[in-house]
């Protein structure tokens, strides 16, 4: 940060880009904790969540919005879109993502989202995976062309000393004002929304291509005890029968696998033991229910 000596700055911060450029990946890095969630499948991100980085000078609320949806207008995908186009209404400051080297369509169509009276700054991602860096200074002033962007900064999200720096260079962009949030906070959202998220990146992750997006995760009971051991039960909700079985595996042995990776991970987040229970239930057709969306917790 470079505020004068005495001024405090805080301000709410988009992070927008096309699906699976790695928003999550970011905001996580710059929060330093796991807040968000990761996978390779697209439309992994589905609601608004709130990162929280405190500096001495500065409160940075990072805002991780779903990709932008342009194929499947299901009720869901229109639900996740609405939370990019309010978001990016509200913020002090966007960051737009994109890959190294690569501009696409979907990109283009972010790009005619984003704001013009509110600073907008480019990051270019997986600068460390480019082989051949000549390339990279055509690319950036191309880009440069798009839009005014206030900045341009090329990174690699998973480096936390270029997330460091790009705290740098976008606090100078927020308004003066006390914090938002308590010192400690790292995110607005519940430990029971934490859980589900968390369980919900695994089903993704340990599926691969054989369950499509149409999954969601339920938390029907959520209880802490004196002792601090956290008792979850979930439902995994899946759009059609024959996901379920795919999901259970040979004698239950997948489901187990999905429920303990996701179990170490809780118990990591919320630094506390966690005895975690989980079913598999079909609800057909819910991606495209809009009841079934807002019991759900879409926004």
């Amino acid at each position: 940060m470079t505020s004068p000596a005495g001024i405090r700055r805080a301000g709410y911060i988009a992070v927008v880009g096309r699906p699976n450029v790695g928003k999550s990946t970011l905001i996580n890095t710059l929060v330093g904790a796991k807040v968000s969630i990761v996978s390779s499948k697209p439309q992994t991100t589905r609601h608004r969540v709130l990162g929280v980085r405190t500096e001495v000078d500065a409160q940075f609320v990072f805002v991780d919005t779903p990709g932008f949806q342009t194929k499947h207008r299901n009720a869901l995908n229109q639900s996740m879109n609405r939370v990019v186009t309010q978001v990016l209404a509200e913020v002090d400051a966007v960051l737009f993502l994109i890959e190294s080297l690569k501009f696409t369509p979907a990109d283009e169509r972010v790009l005619k989202l984003l704001p013009t009276g509110t600073p907008v700054v480019l990051v270019v991602n997986k600068v460390d995976q480019v082989a051949d860096k000549p390339r990279l200074l055509p690319f950036l002033q191309a880009a440069a062309g798009r839009f005014p962007f206030a900045e341009i900064v090329p990174l690699s999200a998973l480096d936390g000393k270029d997330g460091d720096r790009l705290l740098g260079i976008v606090g100078k962009y927020l308004p003066e004002s006390e914090p938002f949030f308590e010192e400690d906070a790292i995110t607005d959202r519940s430990e029971r929304f934490l859980a589900a998220e968390i369980l919900r990146e695994k089903v993704f992750r340990l599926t691969g291509d054989e369950i499509p997006y149409g999954v969601a995760v339920e938390i029907e009971q959520y209880e802490t005890e004196p002792s601090g051991l956290r008792r979850i039960h979930a439902v995994i909700w899946v759009d059609r029968d024959a996901h379920k079985p795919i999901l259970l595996g040979k004698g239950g042995e997948h489901l187990k696998r999905i429920s303990t990776e996701a179990r170490q991970d809780m118990e990591k987040l919320f630094d506390a033991k966690v005895f975690l229970q989980c079913w598999v239930k079909v609800k057909s057709g819910w991606t495209d229910n809009a009841a079934l969306l807002k019991s759900l917790g879409h926004e």
